[in-house]
């Protein structure tokens, strides 16, 4: 069970999440893979939200690893214009983003929920990823992506166990 952060915070924790090893992994990998600046927008909510707490506290733990890496705090019910512009319907959840100076570039990569488990590691792959400005696609594929006409929404679904 989530533990509850103080009230007006959007959820702040106490107590690490990640034990020393994890975040000596995380930073080797950031310090050899981040190229270019990443933007990190949190959405949560102050009431009735589960992992609000936990995510945010497990995300600012992930930005404090590396100065490539920044975070942004909204509260989803608050800032709805901005929730709505990036497509955020739930809380907790993340936009992980290029930056180039105060320009933000949306490559939809999104997270709904708190991104543990498996979940952990696509999110600091997202981060890698997003900070190289490249999917990672195969040539055939991106061809293939380069020739569709309509828009295309897609949804990825995992569970922690």
């Amino acid at each position: 069970m989530p533990r509850e952060g103080p009230k007006g915070d959007i959820n702040k924790l106490a107590e690490k999440l990640l034990n020393q090893d994890i975040e000596k992994q995380i930073k080797e990998a950031f310090d050899t893979q981040l190229q270019k600046p990443v933007q990190v927008i949190y959405f949560g909510k102050e009431d009735d939200c589960e992992y609000c707490a936990d995510t945010r506290q497990l995300v600012e733990e992930v930005v404090a690893l590396t100065d490539k890496v920044e975070l942004e705090l909204h509260d989803i019910e608050k800032d709805t214009d901005l929730a709505r512009k990036y497509n955020v319907e739930r809380a907790p959840g993340l936009v992980i983003a290029g930056k180039d100076g105060a320009e933000l570039i949306d490559f939809g990569v999104r997270f709904a929920g708190i991104p543990s488990g498996y979940e952990f590691s696509s999110l600091i792959q997202s981060l890698v990823l997003v900070s190289n400005r490249d999917s990672g696609l195969k040539e055939t594929t991106r061809q293939v992506l380069k020739n569709l006409t309509e828009p295309v929404h897609m949804l990825v679904f995992t569970t922690p166990t």
